[in-house]
């Protein structure tokens, strides 16, 4: 067992929450992520004004750049492995990555009737439907060539399967709503689609621009796989015990709309009644509130914290390979800030 992984266990046991802020974690590429932020909105381009002001508004929405962080912290450790800086197609790869989360929100946003996100107006509650959906369409087209400018097969295929797995996953959550028998293999299979996909073939696709072995490229792969399914089974979690203030979106959004995550799935293992009322939707007075209590009452929540854990352990221990540096730590400690998630 790494060392670093027995710091991170007793950080997250003492505490039961990092007191790390997003901010700070990523101070190791503070200065990247700064120079990411600018090159956005000009990537985007000023070709079509609606277009460039829904482009500003989505960068300007104050996210916390996870994913390009993980991106650039990765490519930073294995260059460092070689005594090297990372290159100019490492950057273009942390803003892909960042311009297909961000297309894949705006379409989600559409899809949920979200009116806000991350505490600001979605894109299509400012200008609607149709400007939203094409916004989308653009940032996706937009990532996908500068993409291929990276001009690395190997590459292209990694996030061409991203953009696949977000519209599969999509459609297999719009599927499965309200549907009670869903297996918690389907589950964990829409959260890597939705989720987890972006963050492992992105931190792979880092691995590949690096020169690294193949195995360490795989390394970097299952890193990503367990800490993005970490990051999706905490979202379910904050779903019914967030407030809205503090989601920037509804709370218990996912279970009024049909969408069944982790703690629905442990409760309905110990409350057969639940599912009565996810069969009838919720439809009569009092559905939800009986619901949400059934939930509780089968500690459908902790459960769902210790498969957010396993799977935070998981990835951690795929860094073993990678030198101490800074950028390991901070990989590290991502996968605490993961579980200690309030928002």
């Amino acid at each position: 067992m790494s060392t670093e992984y027995v710091k991170f266990r007793k950080n997250h046991t003492r505490t039961g929450r990092s007191m790390t802020s997003a901010t700070s974690l990523f101070s190791p590429v503070e200065v990247d992520l700064r120079l990411l932020s600018e090159n956005l909105k000009q990537l985007v381009g000023n070709r079509d004004p609606i277009l460039s002001a829904a482009a500003e508004h989505l960068f300007g929405a104050g996210g916390k750049r996870v994913r390009p962080a993980i991106v650039l912290l990765i490519s930073r450790a294995m260059m460092r492995m070689q005594d090297k800086d990372i290159t100019p197609r490492h950057r273009r790869l942390a803003e892909i990555t960042e311009m297909i989360h961000t297309a894949s929100l705006v379409h989600d946003d559409v899809v949920d009737d979200s009116v806000v996100r991350r505490g600001v107006p979605t894109v299509h509650s400012l200008f609607g439907n149709r400007i939203a959906v094409l916004a989308g369409d653009f940032l996706f087209a937009q990532s996908s060539w500068y993409l291929a400018n990276l001009d690395n097969l190997e590459v292209v295929k990694l996030l061409s399967q991203v953009i696949m797995d977000l519209a599969t996953g999509e459609i297999q959550q719009g599927l499965n709503r309200f549907d009670s028998s869903l297996s918690f293999e389907a589950y964990l299979e829409k959260s890597y689609y939705k989720t987890a996909s972006l963050i492992a073939n992105s931190s792979k696709a880092a691995a590949v621009l690096s020169d690294v072995s193949a195995e360490m490229a795989e390394h970097a792969y299952s890193y990503g796989r367990h800490l993005g399914l970490a990051f999706q089974v905490v979202d379910d979690i904050l779903d019914f015990t967030g407030s809205t203030e503090a989601l920037g979106k509804p709370a218990c959004s996912d279970l009024i709309s049909g969408n069944l995550t982790a703690p629905v799935l442990f409760a309905l293992e110990k409350e057969p009644y639940l599912e009565v009322l996810i069969e009838r939707e919720f439809s009569n007075p009092g559905d939800l509130e009986q619901g949400m209590a059934l939930i509780e009452a089968s500690h459908g929540i902790e459960r769902a914290r210790e498969l957010a854990a396993a799977q935070a352990k998981l990835a951690v221990e795929h860094l073993v390979n990678l030198p101490p540096s800074e950028y390991r730590q901070a990989l590290v400690s991502i996968a605490d800030y993961a579980l200690s998630r309030h928002y």
